[in-house]
Parts: structure tokens; C-alpha cells; sequence
């Protein structure tokens, strides 16, 4: 009979990189509740860190204060809906807060079931028997265009369109999220991260890191030091979560 996951750990590290003022990336998560979110706001000024702030708050305000009622996943989508709203209706009441928006990307675990949801470019991960696979997808130009045959990721790489997001919370009134479900087991570990991870480090370098024996905080740290030193050029956020028997 196989092993079943009887709790989970996180641990989670963000930097503003080497080349950005400030940190538009923001995270929130809950052991306890099996909820963990990554956002990465953008928008002038402080616009940005704004919109993610309000999507990570709002997020888990909702699926920490549940009451247990409905399904975890229903819970979830509305919650994503009133972060959505929440932006929207901020950019709309002030002016220099206009067109701000965020990505999502948040899992929602309990027991052996478990939720990526994603909205924009931010990325889940999950790293099983040292094989690390990337469950979300983009909703980029260029990673859409990938998708459909007309661009290979190297032409993607070098596109120079790839920042153009195609989905986010807060631009709209309002938004669908990807949801992929999954089945967990233990050992499998979540990665959750903007993409000032992603553009700097291979999904290769990302899993030579992760099967490194450490503790959770120390590979985060690991990873968001790899990605400054390989450039650094945006916000880096590195969430990690480990299933345990």
C-alpha cells in the first residue's frame, strides 16, 4: 500500500535582484491551510508592488478565515475573483494606480489532493524522483506562440516580446485561471516563482539545485542566489513546498 502524505513543509525567500529599485514579487502561505501564493505586480511607480500585495493579502484573508463549508477549490476561485476585483477597483479609483495588474500563481494542498492555479507567467513546479516538471503554463506571447508551433523557445528567448503577459489579475474586471489538479505523494516538492527566477536559471540548473539534501529555506536561498548571479535582472521569489509521510 502506498505511503501517504501526512503533512507538508515551505519555505519561501524574495529579492528585488541586482538591477531593480524595488521588489514588485510578494508571497503569502499557510501551512495549516494548505494555501501558498506567488505574485509579481507590475505597473509605474509603486503600482506593482501594490497589486501583488493586494492579491497575496486578499488570497489568503479568504482561504485562511474558511470555515470549512464549501470545497477548497471553489473557495480558491472565488478568492481569486475578489483579488482580481480588489486590484481592478483600486487601479480604477486612482489615477496613477491605472492599468496596475499582477500574476498568480498559488497551490492549494490537503492531504493526497492538491491545485495549481496559475494566472500570467509566474510558474508552479513539482519535483518528484529528481525529476522537476513545469505544470503551469505561461500565458505570455511568446510562450503561447511556442505553443501553437509558430515560435521555438530559443526564437521565444530572444523575442522581444517576451515580458508581454496575455493574462494577469487587476487588468480586467475580470479573469480566468488555469487549475491543474493534481495527486501528491510524499517526496514530491512544489516550487512556486516569478519569473526573475525562470528567465535567469534552466529548468535543468533549477533541478541540480533542488536535489541538493538541504533544508527547504536553504534551497530557496540556493536558487535565488543562482539567478542573481546569473544576472539578476528582475524580482526573484522562490516558494517551496515538500510533501511528507
Amino acid at each position: 500500500m502506498a505511503t501517504a502524505v501526512a503533512h507538508y513543509a515551505a519555505a519561501a525567500v524574495t529579492d528585488r535582484g541586482r538591477k531593480r529599485e524595488s521588489n514588485e514579487d510578494a508571497f503569502g502561505f499557510s501551512v495549516e491551510h494548505g494555501v501558498y501564493v506567488v505574485c509579481d505586480g507590475m505597473g509605474g511607480a509603486a503600482a506593482g508592488e501594490i497589486a501583488s500585495s493586494l492579491a497575496v493579502d486578499e488570497m489568503m484573508r479568504l482561504l485562511t478565515g474558511r470555515e470549512g463549508a464549501h470545497p477548497l477549490l471553489d473557495d480558491a476561485e472565488k478568492a481569486v475573483a475578489s483579488a482580481n476585483a480588489a486590484i481592478f477597483v483600486r487601479a480604477q479609483n486612482s489615477q496613477n494606480l491605472n492599468g496596475m495588474g499582477t500574476t498568480l500563481v498559488a497551490l492549494l494542498a490537503e492531504a493526497q489532493r492538491g491545485w495549481l492555479i496559475n494566472v500570467g507567467d509566474s510558474r508552479g513546479y513539482r519535483m518528484r524522483n529528481s525529476h522537476l516538471e513545469q505544470i503551469t503554463l505561461d500565458h505570455s506571447l511568446v510562450e503561447e506562440q511556442v505553443r501553437m508551433g509558430r515560435m521555438d523557445p530559443e526564437e521565444a528567448q530572444r523575442s522581444p516580446f517576451k515580458n508581454v503577459i496575455t493574462r494577469a489579475l487587476g487588468t480586467q474586471s475580470s479573469v480566468t485561471p488555469d487549475i491543474f489538479e493534481l495527486e501528491n505523494e510524499p517526496g514530491d516538492v512544489f516550487m512556486l516563482c516569478s519569473d526573475g527566477l525562470t528567465r535567469e536559471l534552466a529548468d535543468s540548473t533549477i533541478e541540480w539545485i533542488l536535489k541538493l539534501d538541504l533544508p527547504l529555506q536553504d534551497l530557496c536561498a540556493r536558487l535565488v542566489e543562482a539567478a542573481n548571479d546569473a544576472g539578476g535582472h528582475d524580482n526573484i521569489t522562490c516558494l517551496l513546498v515538500r510533501a511528507e509521510a
